[in-house]
């Protein structure tokens, strides 16, 4: 069915397959699959009396499986609960780093990265302005990455290109005639590791045209590498671009929507059922209609009503629960059921619940935190070299580009009272056998505690210590001359 319904999508066959395939994924992920379609699900007849099939209408009933699977992983990605903490041993490149991440708002930029990036892969952008860093998160459904040779890791360059109408570019300041203002333009920019280059727009149709480099807008950055980040979301794919988080259960999210969609058309029919007649059963050619609306036949005639029975609901409702299971367990989704829980669980609990989920997460976790927000870090702890950074309006110190920045992951479940109890007396006993250091209890502690920089914690514990434990005093024994 999947294939059914984007073989009727327009496809521009100037651009690679590539696009197409992102572009619908994006479609499903929005919710936008079925908009290219004609007729509504209402409509079962063409104004000429045709049939139309149910391939060609769109479900009034659209369950948003993938969109939901997506924003429960993201959830335990980069929410305020689970983005990690940076660990440096360097703590002025530690402080700062964990600044700018506040400041340029880096945790919202990776939550949107991990969405888009669901239908395979994602693109984030960073620039200085005026000594502050921003980001911003492209789709690439219209860039094309190329790697080095020497080190296929590594960006050698990043190329735009999509089409634009000729009224588009005029609004943006580019001298367009008005004979062409309904023309398709193609529109290019490249990044490389020295320069941002802009290429004046030139007419798709125009064989004799070709990119020309606008030098007025194009703008040099000299860092020395690409300052992109491109994000492979899930091991496999094409090698451009990962695997898609949710394509094993597109074709199942779409059966749903028609299953349920067919089930409230039987339900509206239900509730309004036909009345069929019996000839002969008018007088006149009319109906004879007695007190109240009853309906008055002759003899020999009869009137219904043509209902159908609930249990064919009830069979699409449990058919539809059954795809659903289905298609959670085949992209590893939240399965659990709230209404199950009687009580407040562990977090130790709430992970054995919702392992499927945790697994997908866990695969996330490699591609967007310790592969690009790794990359990222490193990269601004380079460009401070380069440029005057400002967090908070002040300036700040070139950052230690020779000392390790490293991820500190919380807990993927907060922990209860009892779990912080029993965390405290492990760590008490291991402390006690001399089989941790004070440093790393802190930091196990960390999340837990909203601790943001362990060694200050531990500094302001040595300079105050807690106050020693109140001795109780012994029982004397009553003096036997104080009893006479």
């Amino acid at each position: 069915m999947f294939k059914t319904i984007t073989s009727k999508i327009e496809r521009d066959q100037d651009y690679p397959e590539r696009q197409f395939t992102i572009d619908v994924l994006t479609r499903v992920l929005e919710g936008k699959l079925y908009d290219h379609l004609e007729h509504d699900f209402q409509t079962e007849m063409t104004t000429s009396g045709e049939y139309i099939p149910l391939r060609n209408r769109r479900p009034s009933v659209r369950y948003a499986l993938c969109k939901t699977v997506v924003d429960d992983s993201v959830s335990l990605l980069f929410s305020e609960g689970h983005f990690p903490s940076i660990d440096c041993e360097d703590e002025n490149t530690r402080d700062s780093l964990s600044d700018l991440i506040k400041e340029s708002k880096l945790n919202e930029v990776m939550i949107e990265a991990a969405l888009r990036g669901s239908v395979g892969s994602v693109a984030i952008f960073m620039r200085v302005i005026n000594g502050r860093m921003f980001f911003e998160v492209k789709g690439t459904q219209f860039l094309t990455p190329v790697w080095r040779d020497d080190a296929p890791d590594t960006l050698e360059s990043i190329t735009e290109q999509y089409k634009v109408k000729g009224s588009a570019l005029k609004l943006a300041g580019y001298a367009i005639s008005n004979d062409d203002l309904v023309a398709d333009f193609w529109f290019r920019r490249t990044w490389d590791d020295t320069n941002e280059t802009w290429f004046t727009p030139w007419k798709v149709k125009d064989e004799n045209a070709g990119p020309v480099v606008d030098a007025a807008k194009t703008k040099n950055h000299s860092l020395g590498f690409v300052p992109v980040e491109w994000v492979k979301n899930l091991p496999g794919g094409n090698g451009i671009d990962g695997a898609c988080t949710f394509l094993d259960a597109i074709n199942t999210s779409i059966e749903i929507d028609y299953q349920l969609s067919q089930a409230g058309r039987g339900l509206k029919y239900s509730s309004e059922p036909t009345l069929v007649l019996k000839e002969p059963s008018v007088e006149d050619g009319k109906i004879v209609r007695g007190a109240g609306n009853a309906l008055v036949v002759s003899a020999e005639g009869d009137a219904k009503l043509l209902e159908i029975s609930g249990d064919a609901a009830a069979a699409v409702v449990e058919y539809v629960r059954a795809l659903r299971e289905l298609a959670l367990e085949s992209i590893h989704g939240n399965r659990a059921n709230a209404d199950k829980v009687s009580a407040a669980q562990s977090g130790r609990a709430m992970e054995l619940m919702n392992q499927a989920l945790i697994w997908l997460a866990d695969k996330l976790r490699i591609s967007y935190g310790e592969g690009a927000l790794l990359s990222l870090l490193r990269k601004i702890v380079a460009v401070s070299a380069k440029y005057e950074l400002k967090i908070y309006g002040k300036a700040i110190e070139p950052l230690n580009a020779d000392k390790k920045v490293s991820l500190r992951w919380p807990a993927w479940y907060a922990p209860t009272y009892a779990d912080k109890q029993t965390e405290a007396e492990t760590l008490t006993t291991l402390r006690t056998g001399e089989l941790l250091s004070r440093e790393t209890a802190i930091k196990s502690l960390s999340n837990s505690y909203d601790i943001e920089d362990p060694q200050d914690e531990l500094e302001s514990i040595k300079a105050d210590p807690p106050a020693p434990t109140a001795q109780t005093p012994k029982l004397q024994k009553p003096n036997s001359d104080a009893n006479d």
